[in-house]
């Protein structure tokens, strides 16, 4: 009696998911944000006056609609997922999401960026969907690290407009949610953050410019009086060694006709 082999049947493979069409695309227009200079905090240290530059780009369809705002930093790399802000309309569904599939997360954090990110997102949703349901989402405790991290998500989302539950006693999850985009607001702290013209930045790079003319000039005359005072100072110097060296001479010219 021989023992048969087992047959196995190969499962089909499964197929890689499509990614969506709009998934990679770049931002198409800019703006300047001014990141108004503010006090030190004890928890995210110095918040000096800073520039960033503020990407966006849309599409539509008649199934659906995307906003994409990304914030770029100069001279500073960022991870693809961070600094990236998304809202889909699904107009199948009459429906709205707010937020990127990767999570939303903001650098530099305490600067208004993040608050400032959905006042845009709802503002660009109630022009034609104010009637939409939003779709609501869950927060994790990686969102919110520590204490004052999670009671700024929490705060800046309410004041949006949104509800936040937790679904435990530690205060680990919690979700998010809404009725409508229009019981939504887009409203930022405009003293915090700043959107710039054109006009304004190039007005404000002119002014730079000039201030620094002015201090070059301000700098050379100080090198100029820098260096009259120390040829002057050479002088001096010499002028008091030639009445050192005369006065040792006529003192010792008295010592010896004193003794002689």
């Amino acid at each position: 009696m021989t023992d048969a082999a087992p047959q196995t049947e190969t499962a089909p493979a499964e197929e890689p998911r499509k990614a969506h069409p709009w998934a990679e695309l770049a931002p198409e227009q800019y703006r300047l944000l001014r990141l108004a200079p503010l006090p030190t905090d004890r928890a995210t240290g110095a918040r000096p006056l800073r520039f960033v530059q503020l990407g966006r780009v849309e599409r539509h369809s008649p199934e659906q609609s995307l906003l994409r705002l990304s914030i770029q930093l100069p001279g500073q790399a960022l991870r693809k997922e961070q600094n990236l802000f998304e809202v889909w309309a699904d107009h199948r569904n009459k429906e709205v999401r707010f937020g990127a599939d990767s999570g939303f997360a903001i650098e530099p954090i305490n600067r208004g960026l993040g608050r400032f990110l959905l006042a845009q997102g709802i503002a660009w949703a109630r022009q034609k969907w104010a009637h939409y349901k939003v779709e609501g989402g869950s927060l994790t405790a990686k969102d919110a690290p520590n204490e004052d991290t999670r009671l700024r998500r929490d705060h800046f989302l309410r004041a949006q407009g949104f509800d936040v539950e937790y679904e435990d006693s530690r205060l680990l999850k919690a979700r998010y949610s809404a009725g409508r985009v229009s019981e939504l607001y887009d409203d930022w702290h405009k003293e915090k953050l700043q959107i710039l013209p054109l006009l304004d930045a190039a007005t404000m790079l002119e002014q730079a410019d000039q201030n620094l003319a002015t201090q070059e000039n301000e700098i050379r005359r100080l090198e100029q009086r820098i260096d009259t005072f120390r040829r002057d100072d050479t002088s001096l110097r010499f002028v008091i060694a030639c009445l050192t060296v005369f006065a040792v001479f006529q003192a010792g010219l008295l010592i010896w006709m004193a003794t002689h």
